[in-house]
């Protein structure tokens, strides 16, 4: 059987507990497991028992052996449940972030190129945005007069067409508009055109009516004209949400959040003694 002698020098009886004697010669210990192997190890350390004390003539001491080796192995089959359900966990995590990458790769490559208007042109209709307005236009044949067309706009809904016809237009809108600043008229006499205001006008829509195609809002161009003609205050805001649209698009902080973290850098700088690596910016 294998002997540790250096381990063996410097072993005395104490009344410490075992984890305390394994953590003092954790080292010594570790460097012989290194050089032996486990059971090597084992053996010597039982070895060192028998010879040193008088532990093996109690009856209940191979018992006891066995509890601590049981209660290792128990511990272990834990530490490897535990590493096993944290490696599951990363894995599910990973492949739930490819998918929603997939996802979102998926819904940009299916995203259109808007129109120069910052809406979309379709066979039967095309319509146009600003932040404040949706303009609608429905080709009908020449000398189509008012009496002639169906026009129902609701809060949440449009409904257009010629009587006796199918509608060419009947869905729901992207976000609400204000009903009694909504209006349609007969232009040229070959086009209707349905002007929609806004209920939220800080948000461009992606399309007009839900479920036809939605363009890229990344690709949306706001006119200056368009937004010179806001009052001061207004356009603030309006710019301000333009710029957060954008970094949010890319990732990257947005106004209140760069303003946060500039607030967050001259509190550091005026307070050096101060652990921050805990900070979380709400």
């Amino acid at each position: 059987m294998a002997v540790i002698s250096d381990v063996e020098e410097e072993a005395r009886p104490q009344a410490s507990s075992s984890s305390s004697w394994a953590d003092a010669d954790d080292e010594a210990l570790a460097s012989v497991l290194a050089k032996r192997g486990p059971m090597p190890l084992l053996e010597a350390a039982i070895d060192l028992v028998r010879r040193r004390t008088e532990f093996f003539k109690d009856e209940a001491a191979v018992g006891e052996v066995v509890k601590a080796v049981t209660a290792a192995k128990e511990k272990f089959d834990a530490e490897e449940r535990l590493k096993k359900r944290a490696a599951d966990e990363a894995q599910k995590n990973r492949l739930q972030e490819d998918v929603a990458a997939a996802a979102n790769a998926e819904e940009k490559k299916n995203l259109r190129k808007p129109n120069s208007g910052n809406g979309l042109d379709f066979d039967n209709y095309s319509w146009t945005q600003t932040l404040q307005e949706v303009t609608v236009n429905i080709p009908v044949p020449q000398g189509t007069r008012s009496r002639f067309v169906t026009c129902e706009i609701k809060k949440t809904h449009l409904k257009v067409g010629l009587k006796g016809q199918p509608l060419i237009i009947d869905g729901d809108f992207y976000q609400s508009v204000k009903t009694e600043d909504c209006f349609w008229s007969i232009e040229d006499g070959n086009f209707i055109s349905v002007l929609l205001t806004k209920q939220n006008k800080t948000n461009w829509w992606n399309c007009m009516v839900q479920g036809e195609p939605e363009i890229d809002l990344q690709k949306v161009q706001p006119e200056s004209s368009k937004l010179s003609d806001l009052d001061s205050e207004t356009r603030q805001v309006v710019e301000k949400m333009m710029f957060d649209q954008r970094q949010k698009a890319r990732g990257l902080p947005t106004s209140d959040e760069i303003q946060k973290q500039d607030m967050l850098k001259q509190f550091m700088a005026q307070h050096p003694g101060v652990d921050f690596s805990k900070t979380k910016l709400v």
